[in-house]
């Protein structure tokens, strides 16, 4: 790993890093999660544009840059198989669009983006991992960003790739700190820029760096030998001492500078990563978890656990609506910005449909962490003391069985499509939902589907028409969307946790009953 070195000139701030505090890290905005022991290994790409990002993984791949291609704004996802194939996951349907496997196979014709593109090749490197390359980081924004950690903290590792001309920006300073504030491993690739391996304020060159390293040497006495200048080494030096001015947590990040169509150093840094973290993930779960099997006796007498787990469920269900009601309050805030001053009309169904991504995590996650804390105390009166992880899966596992008989006539498996006159229209089935997934990690192990919200292809072709071009209409649409987004949450989070209660009381009833856990 180079280190910094003293004759480059950062004295310019190319960075735009002067307001940002000196030696001590970004304050962290979300972290990622730390990545499960059952999710698959993943590299997660990111970068600005113009990076050579594609190149950088084509190389790493040796496949044509242009078998990467994606529509923009989709993530791709490449992974191991013997056959090639090539598929577009599209929210709205239940089933994936062949794309072809050749670079000239064209894609097809559909009305919206696809969230993810899934691309199988033969490449020895995908039986370590998975690549998973994502939007520009200068087309994220706030949600993109919220997703990208996401993924990242399931997948394990970020490669970060920046030109030898360009410069971190403040929000890409901000998503790496949230990085480095995760168990993440983040690598960083530099690739020349338009004029080849030079520091990104275009002041001091690599020649400069030379003639003040001989200057230093004519003044010494006697017979010196002059060190051939790297300018590869003094560029990946300039961006590491300027990052860790401010990200000081990524000291242990590695950097690789990356030439056209020459990757090896990467390859091998990255496929190390993967042999460490695969034998630390196959070591955090043991073959079999305890208490997965055996009598689990119960309490002779446990108490009001039933009135206490209704409390809960209502309490929980009440605390996840008034969250994701003021999220959608922000949403609303930052999609009437963008219409005004950024993306306009034509832009609101690609900013609007990710903010839904963005929120779908957001409330998966809370619904997730509120069912494992019923299920610990619920079950925790019950047994008389803390859950083991084998008892706690059994009793997952029966709640997830007992759901399925009191979904009230609705399935939980759907998806909330918002169409194109600011309704919301729902889909149903498990297709439906990996549709809306950038990338998808491991099999999930909680009670509840995830919460699915995304954009009919109808949005998209409503606002990029050219007679739909009034601001003053699109902030109504959006508005009355949102505020049907919202209803249709609420409705969706009160119903599932009243599934869960009635779940969940069963199975501890049952196991009160028999004096034993039955599951």
């Amino acid at each position: 790993m180079p280190g910094p070195l003293p004759a480059v000139d950062m004295s310019g701030d190319p960075y735009g890093a002067a307001d940002l505090p000196r030696g001590r890290p970004l304050p962290s905005r979300q972290g990622a999660p730390a990545p499960g022991a059952e999710e698959p290994l993943a590299v997660v790409a990111a970068g600005p544009a113009g990076a050579g990002r594609a190149e950088v993984l084509a190389a790493l791949l040796r496949l044509d840059p242009a078998m990467l291609a994606v529509p923009a704004g989709s993530w791709l996802v490449v992974r191991h198989a013997r056959v090639p194939s090539r598929a577009a996951y599209v929210p709205g349907y239940r089933q994936p669009h062949s794309y072809g496997a050749d670079r000239l196979a064209a894609g097809p014709a559909l009305a919206r983006p696809p969230r993810r593109v899934e691309l199988c090749v033969s490449e020895p490197l995908l039986r370590h991992f998975a690549l998973v390359d994502t939007p520009d980081t200068g087309s994220l924004g706030v949600p993109g960003g919220r997703v990208l950690l996401e993924a990242a903290g399931r997948a394990g590792a970020v490669l970060f790739v920046i030109a030898a001309d360009q410069a971190f920006t403040a929000a890409e300073l901000h998503l790496l700190a949230d990085l480095a504030a995760a168990r993440v491993e983040v690598f960083f690739a530099v690739t020349p820029g338009a004029g080849g391996w030079c520091p990104p304020d275009g002041g001091s060159t690599t020649e400069d760096t030379g003639a003040s390293v001989r200057a230093a040497d004519a003044g010494s006495t006697g017979p010196s030998a002059v060190a051939p200048v790297d300018p590869a080494a003094v560029t990946v030096a300039a961006h590491r001492a300027a990052l860790l001015a401010a990200v000081p947590g990524l000291a242990r990040a590695r950097w690789f500078p990356v030439s056209p169509g020459d990757a090896d150093d990467l390859r091998r840094g990255l496929v190390g990563w993967a042999a460490d973290e695969g034998l630390r993930r196959a070591s955090a779960t043991p073959p079999v978890l305890p208490g997965a099997h055996g009598r689990v006796p119960v309490l002779p007498e446990p108490g009001p656990w039933s009135d206490q787990l209704d409390r809960r469920a209502r309490s929980a269900a009440r605390r996840i609506r008034q969250h994701l009601a003021l999220e959608l309050a922000n949403i609303h805030l930052r999609v009437v910005q963008e219409i005004v001053f950024g993306v306009g009309c034509a832009g609101l169904p690609h900013l609007l449909d990710r903010e839904m991504e963005a929120l779908s995590l957001l409330a998966t996650a809370q619904c997730d962490q509120a069912v494992r804390t019923m299920v610990d105390e619920a079950a925790g009166r019950v047994f008389g003391a803390p859950l083991a992880p084998g008892v706690r899966r059994r009793i997952a596992n029966a709640v997830r069985w007992g759901v399925a008989d009191h979904r009230s006539g609705e399935e939980l498996d759907r998806v909330l499509l918002v169409t194109s006159t600011g309704g919301v229209a729902g889909l149903t089935g498990a297709g439906a939902i990996d549709a809306l997934t950038g990338y998808p990690g491991g099999l999930r192990d909680e009670v509840l589907p995830p919460v699915a919200v995304a954009l009919s292809g109808g949005c998209w072709q409503h606002w990029r028409s050219p007679g739909n071009d009034d601001p003053n209409a699109a902030r109504a649409w959006a508005q009355r969307a949102l505020r049907e987004v919202e209803l249709e949450l609420t409705r969706e989070v009160t119903r599932r946790f009243e599934v869960i209660r009635l779940s969940l009381d069963a199975v501890l009833s049952d196991a009160v009953d028999h004096g034993i856990l039955l599951a």
